[in-house]
């Protein structure tokens, strides 16, 4: 009962935090007059990943034993895996839900470039830090590994310099600053750090508290991390999304997911390529070729039909019960 306390108190402490954090991200964006594609897939995207980055990063770190590494790995490779998925299926169910009541239109109103280029960019880059488990030799993963950081440099470089500047909109004060209608560079960097300071302290306890709870179940540490520590620390995205969908901004919303999805395929496997031996056992080669197969279809279909439908993006529901339903029938 006191690590599931732990647990939860660890969870709830990321989730505040992240929420702090994405509120001064959103400033910092205004406040730098970024485009859409920039906000939502660079600053908002890498601001609510933060919460999955810092547990792998963490779990890692600590080091103490085969446990944690899994918890690690099982987080690194779960996130990019729920957020191709489960988190494309809440959109578009949300999109749907909102065009019933007569709010919206079943059609995604969204920047195809923006979209299309994310996921490709994930499908390639995700696929090499798959492959890299593959490798021999530990030299050659720090190449990949290399080559990812790389990549992602220069993807950041190109969305943050192309586009046009997002257009001015209502957003909630500055939570350390609310009564200024432009808060100052200071209050927003202080806000940020607090809550990095607050992200990490969530993810030490939630580690500790999930490898005890692993163990006392006799569940494999891996999969109760890229099952849990997903749905539970990407909440952020899933939550901005439906906001942002509701008002109609869908690139926003997901370029939220999508911009995610390019970060967690790239920077953090390189991290874990270079702290860990990074060998994969089969659940996790079953996870990455899901959620592959899962953004692959959606690029597919904006790419032959030019448009996209929420109902196109149910499908990430039907790959998540597929990835539950191949890990318990064969026990992996």
């Amino acid at each position: 009962m006191f690590n599931i306390g732990t647990l939860l108190l660890g969870l709830g402490l990321i989730l505040l935090s992240a929420e702090l954090f994405t509120n001064g991200i959103e400033w910092l964006g205004r406040r730098m007059k970024l485009s859409e594609g920039a906000v939502g897939s660079i600053l908002a995207a890498v601001g609510t990943a933060l919460p999955e980055t810092l547990v792998p990063i963490i779990a890692i770190g600590l080091g103490a034993s085969q446990a944690t590494t899994e918890i690690g790995v099982g987080a690194i490779l779960g996130a990019p895996f729920m957020l191709g998925t489960l988190a494309l299926f809440v959109t578009g169910l949300a999109a749907l839900v909102f065009a019933f009541f007569g709010k919206r239109r079943t059609t995604m109103t969204i920047d195809q470039g923006v979209l299309k280029r994310d996921l490709r960019f994930f499908l390639v880059v995700y696929s090499i830090a798959i492959l890299a488990a593959l490798l021999d030799r530990h030299e050659y993963k720090l190449i990949l590994a290399l080559g990812m950081v790389g990549a992602y440099i220069f993807y950041a470089y190109r969305t943050i310099t192309g586009g046009e500047c997002m257009p001015g909109e209502d957003l909630n004060p500055l939570l350390l600053n609310r009564t200024a209608a432009l808060p100052r560079y200071r209050f927003i960097f202080l806000q940020v750090f607090c809550a990095v300071a607050g992200i990490i302290g969530g993810a030490e306890l939630f580690v500790h508290s999930m490898e005890k709870i692993a163990h006392s179940m006799n569940v494999s540490p891996f999969i109760l991390s890229v099952i849990i520590t997903p749905i539970a620390t990407e909440l952020p995205e899933k939550f901005n999304s439906i906001i942002w969908v509701s008002r109609g901004k869908d690139t926003l919303a997901l370029g939220n997911i999508t911009g995610a999805m390019v970060f967690q395929s790239s920077i953090i496997p390189a991290i874990g390529i270079a702290m860990t031996p990074w060998v994969l056992n089969t659940a996790a080669f079953i996870c990455a070729l899901v959620a592959l197969s899962s953004a692959a279809m959606i690029f597919l279909y904006i790419s032959m039909k030019g448009y996209l439908r929420a109902y196109t993006l149910l499908s990430g529901g039907l790959f998540y019960s597929l990835f539950l339903f191949l890990i318990i029938r064969h026990k992996v």
